[in-house]
């Protein structure tokens, strides 16, 4: 009785489905849906094409996803596996298969809703072009009158041509070339048969099967595809198992194709303020950037890793779930370490399925891999979700963190055959930005916004107004050198109270709470201290040194009192960037270029950008401020630079609380700024000051870079050098005696006259800053 009454709910369904297809047609015209003429008529609109320093493709901006490429220049076993396993009746059908609907149907009914799709490649291709992905009764209709409609007006190699470079596979790839590039790092030319197998078996369920989620599942999908392919007859048994034997050669996901959009998105709001959305979306132009792909990929690589150590500082914030789950289960199926060949360094999600006090073993990618104690050490540093409070674990052991089923982020640290190590991780809250920039020329090397585009696309480098601290005092320092100080120019650091603030008498203070009497101006920038800094601002007025950053190219906020010299002043990283590279380029300003050229549909010139300067501060102050920099990484708080090897000049910054942190260095030809903070103004942690947790950043990205040219900084010739004594800044008797001194020509040590305080209207500053 029971199967009576579904055989006819079945063809209820079945008769249901034919009566409405004209139903559906019309459904889908009166839409509005563009017509077949259009659809066959289809050409890839070209976009915006953006390419880096090297002339290589880095970006598109385009109406449409993914690459275009006919299916005649596709790998036949390509096309034959995604025929297998998605519409092996692809060339005989007319759009429709209704053994494969009546199939499916009967699915349907069995689970009680629409669940099995039994569609064609055509129905597919009607509804990723016209239709919603709503599983519903009339969407399935009208996705049945498309698809006989699509097959009227259209050939099949044209229906295949549009289905395979408009499917969806995945981590933001769309079409068999996006995905070759996104999965293997290649052309889909240039695909393996076990490759190919892959691909074909993402269409189904992108998400479940990619090899980035679950590499066993991944395979297990592959082996299907293989399987139908066999049972079509487009490989033989032997070229079957060769394939399922094949490691997966994947490419390192993300880290190659999201470095760049920081920039790419740049440089979009660049392209549609000056020539519209129509013209970068649809018009065909070439746009030839300043950007270095080795810099930024070594920028991006360099601000993760220091955040994520910074994170780590801070402490463990748990497992990010837990699931029940049969752990000896998991344990006894065959794992897949033998396919898995290039994940060093990548960090997934994985589920603990055994942890004793030394050692785990998680599963991720579908890989059992080992976790040592060694390798978890730092989530002994405890924060508590609820109360954010921080707690030592005593005697700390991974079963004090992990329990079976917690789901938990690792890095894949080795593998090498069937071993794979493990390290423990977490997604860093904290963000940070870095942009580098060549003085001589204006060029954007380099720019990172933040931890992960794909997380926030929020470009801090760009857009982040925060409080430099002390990366702002060279500011002040090169606008005393342009008005009569010199480095050894004498300031005495004792107490000193400016009365008359909005919130009554104010008292700055050094970091350490220590007075250090007269102190050189040299000493004072290389050591960050602050009562030498706001005496010496008290001397050359708030109004001058304001001048002298607006000149620079600092734009942002800047308060009219005294506390401007603790760097209460609001900055972009491009801005800082820029405003350092007048140091390293001998005074001169130059205009920020990130858009070389720009060539329109018929590589005519629309736009050519050369480099512009300006001369706002002389050579010899330019080379003088670089020089107290310097020491500020030879003996000061920027002493983590050094480990670059080289000539260095920079400045570290913390704010009140240590909620930013900054370090902005150079060395002959390149600028770096680094800033990291959390976007909602959170403390960093205890001493997370500009030296901790932004110069590492910085040097490692220096490194990456280095060329391995070991230039020093450019004496102007107006630049002479006196023996002077180190305690009171005079001309020391003779030079053994005394440290070499840069003056401008014209000038020589002077003896020390005591700068009194003037009365300023302040605000209270960023007051604690050593960094």
């Amino acid at each position: 009785m029971k199967s009576r009454k579904a055989f006819w709910a079945v063809m209820f369904i079945v008769a249901a489905i034919l009566t409405g297809i004209l139903a559906g047609g019309y459904i889908a015209v009166a839409k509005g849906v563009p017509s077949i003429k259009e659809l066959k008529q289809y050409k890839a609109i070209p976009g915006t094409k953006i390419y880096a320093d090297d002339d290589v493709l880095i970006g598109e901006l385009k109406v449409e996803r993914g690459v275009y490429v006919p299916s005649d220049r596709m790998p036949a076993y390509l096309i034959n596996a995604v025929l297998a396993v998605e519409d092996s009746r692809f060339w005989k059908h007319g759009g429709i298969d209704y053994v494969a609907i009546l199939r499916a149907a009967i699915k349907d009914l069995i689970h009680v809703g629409i669940k099995e799709g039994g569609s064609t490649i055509t129905q597919q291709l009607a509804k990723i072009t016209f239709l919603t992905p709503e599983r519903t009764a009339q969407r399935k209709i009208r996705e049945i009158a498309l698809a006989m409609k699509i097959e009227k007006n259209m050939t099949k190699k044209e229906i295949l041509d549009l289905y395979l470079n408009k499917v969806y596979l995945g981590h933001g790839a769309y079409g068999m070339e996006m995905a070759s590039k996104v999965y293997f790092g290649k052309s889909v030319g240039s695909l393996t048969l076990p490759e190919a197998a892959l691909l074909a078996g993402l269409i189904k369920a992108p998400s479940v099967y990619s090899p980035y989620n679950n590499l066993m599942k991944a395979k297990e999908r592959q082996a299907t595809v293989l399987s139908r392919m066999e049972e079509e007859g487009f490989i033989t048994p032997s070229q079957k198992e060769k394939a399922l034997k094949q490691p997966l050669n994947l490419s390192t996901l993300r880290r190659g194709i999201e470095a760049n959009n920081y920039f790419v998105e740049y440089v979009r709001k660049y392209l549609e303020d000056k020539y519209g959305t129509d013209m970068v979306y649809k018009g065909g132009i070439s746009v030839y950037t300043t950007l270095d792909r080795r810099g930024q990929a070594a920028a991006a690589r360099a601000l993760q890793e220091g955040l994520r150590d910074l994170d780590k500082r801070r402490g463990w914030r748990g497992p990010l779930e837990h699931h029940e789950v049969d752990s000896e289960k998991e344990l006894k199926k065959k794992d897949a370490n033998q396919f898995l060949t290039s994940a060093d360094g990548d960090i997934v999600p994985g589920i603990v399925l055994s942890v004793s006090a030394k050692e785990a073993t998680i599963k991720a990618r579908g890989v059992l891999g080992r976790l040592s104690l060694e390798n978890a050490q730092w989530a002994s540093r405890v924060i508590d979700p609820k109360s954010g409070r921080v707690s030592q674990i005593k005697s700390f052991s991974l079963d004090k963190v992990l329990k079976v089923g917690d789901v938990v982020k690792v890095g894949f640290r080795s593998v090498r055959g069937n071993i794979v190590e493990l390290s423990l991780e977490q997604e860093p809250e904290v963000e940070g930005a870095i942009v580098a920039v060549d003085p001589s020329t204006g060029f954007i090397r380099a720019m990172v916004g933040g931890f992960d585009y794909a997380r926030s696309e929020f470009n801090r480098a760009v857009f982040a107004k925060r409080q430099p601290g002390s990366a702002f005092k060279p500011v002040i320092y090169a606008a005393a050198m342009e008005n009569g100080f010199t480095p050894a120019s004498i300031i005495n650091d004792e107490a000193v109270t400016y009365k008359g603030g909005p919130k009554g008498d104010w008292t700055p203070e050094n970091y350490d709470h220590k007075y250090y009497g007269p102190t050189r101006l040299r000493e004072a920038l290389a050591y960050s201290r602050n009562i030498v800094t706001v005496k010496l601002v008290d001397s050359l007025g708030v109004e001058k040194v304001i001048k002298f950053a607006r000149e620079i190219g600092l734009e942002g906020d800047m308060p009219r009192n005294l506390s401007i010299a603790l760097g209460s002043i609001s900055v972009t990283p491009l801005e800082l960037a820029f405003g350092y590279s007048v140091f390293d380029n001998g005074g001169v300003k130059m205009t920020p270029i990130s858009v070389k050229y720009i060539t329109d549909s018929q590589g005519r010139i629309l736009e050519s950008n050369d480099p512009e300067g300006q001369q706002v501060i002389s050579p010899a102050s330019a080379f003088l401020i670089t020089s107290m920099m310097e020491d500020v990484v030879n003996y000061g708080t920027g002493w983590r630079a050094k480990a670059l090897g080289r000539m260095v000049a920079g400045k570290t910054g913390t704010t009140n609380e240590y909620k930013d942190a900054w370090f902005v260095g150079y060395t002959p030809g390149i600028v770096a700024c680094v800033w990291v903070g959390f976007d909602d103004m959170r403390p960093l942690g205890n001493q997370e000051t500009g030296a901790k947790a932004a110069s590492p950043i910085w040097v490692n990205f220096m490194k990456a870079i280095d060329t391995g040219e070991s230039l020093g900084f450019t004496v102007p010739e107006d630049i002479v050098s006196y023996p002077i004594d180190p305690a009171n800044g005079l001309l020391a008797r003779d030079e053994t005696s005394g440290v070499k001194e840069y003056f401008k020509v014209g000038t020589q040590p002077k003896e020390y006259s005591p700068i009194k305080p003037s009365l300023w209207e302040i605000k209270e500053p960023s007051r604690l800053d050593f960094d």
